[in-house]
């Protein structure tokens, strides 16, 4: 894997108790990218991703809207160190 990129995401608005997780997990095995997705005790959703530049790009445009049923307000996007995620998880 060449030009990798790891990126922590969290994305606030009615998130929660709507599959948002499950959404992220699919929309992040459909195009390839690694990490995990988790709810927030704040009612936010955390990602932490790793992909190419250009499929994390595409995961975090995703992210803005999010499945049908979600309302996203807000996107934080940070990068951080490459850690090697082999798939994507769902954590509770």
């Amino acid at each position: 894997m060449n030009n990798i990129k790891s990126v922590q995401i969290t994305v606030s608005g009615r998130v929660q108790n709507v599959g948002f997780r499950y959404a992220t997990y699919e929309k992040a095995i459909e195009i390839g990218i690694t990490g995990f997705v988790m709810n927030q005790p704040d009612g936010s959703v955390y990602i932490e991703a790793e992909g190419t530049e250009n499929l994390l790009d595409e995961f975090i445009i995703w992210c803005h809207n999010g499945p049908n049923w979600a309302k996203v307000l807000d996107v934080k996007i940070g990068k951080q160190p490459i850690c090697n995620f082999s798939t994507f998880k769902i954590k509770r």
